[in-house]
């Protein structure tokens, strides 16, 4: 194989994962983004967090919610944890790294709000302990996850929407993710604006 091909060949790879996750993940975005819709209307908020690309997905949401999608409307409350570095170093270095999220999940979060929990392989503590905080919260937890969801998978509540892209190549799932986001940024602005 040449290296063109190479190159190809994650674009095969990408729209076959997409296509593969269209069908299994399209009712449970729809699902999602009624519960962020409900929350939002009832005076709630979104906080969000992952590690590396998930952390940046976290973000990416977080600014669409907060500036906008693709159409003008007033700013919806959404957090990324993943951006307060004082914060982050402070509970990584006076506890531990695993609570960095759960932490700031205990401080901020309150019952009615939603935690998009990020986490390709399912298994990142700090995300499942973010989870376990959540739910002593009493908000609802939307997981992005791939594979076979790992242990998030079996944290989730019936109140609890799970994103679990079939695939199992970390790059592929967090193409998958992304679109995923924007699906359900397009949603929620739907839900909240009409029309398109």
């Amino acid at each position: 194989m040449d290296l063109i091909q190479r190159v190809q060949q994650h674009f095969v790879e990408s729209i076959e994962a997409k296509q593969l996750a269209m069908g299994a993940l399209s009712p449970a975005i729809a699902t999602a983004a009624e519960k962020i819709v409900q929350s939002l209307i009832s005076d709630g908020k979104i906080l969000a967090c992952g590690n590396g690309g998930s952390a940046a997905d976290a973000q990416h949401f977080a600014a669409e919610m907060v500036g906008r999608f693709e159409r003008e409307r007033p700013g919806l409350p959404a957090i990324a944890l993943t951006t307060d570095s004082s914060a982050l170093t402070a509970i990584a270095n006076d506890y531990d790294f695993d609570l960095v999220f759960s932490k700031q999940v205990h401080a901020l979060g309150r019952a009615g709000d939603i935690l998009v929990a990020i986490s390709t392989s399912g298994n990142s503590a700090n995300v499942i302990s973010a989870i376990h905080a959540a739910h002593d919260r009493h908000m609802t937890v939307i997981a992005f996850t791939g594979r076979d969801g790992g242990q998030i998978a079996d944290l989730l509540t019936g109140d609890d929407v799970h994103l679990c892209v079939p695939h199992p190549r970390t790059a592929r799932i967090q193409e998958v993710h992304i679109t995923a986001i924007h699906a359900l940024c397009d949603a929620v602005d739907f839900m909240l604006l009409g029309g398109d």
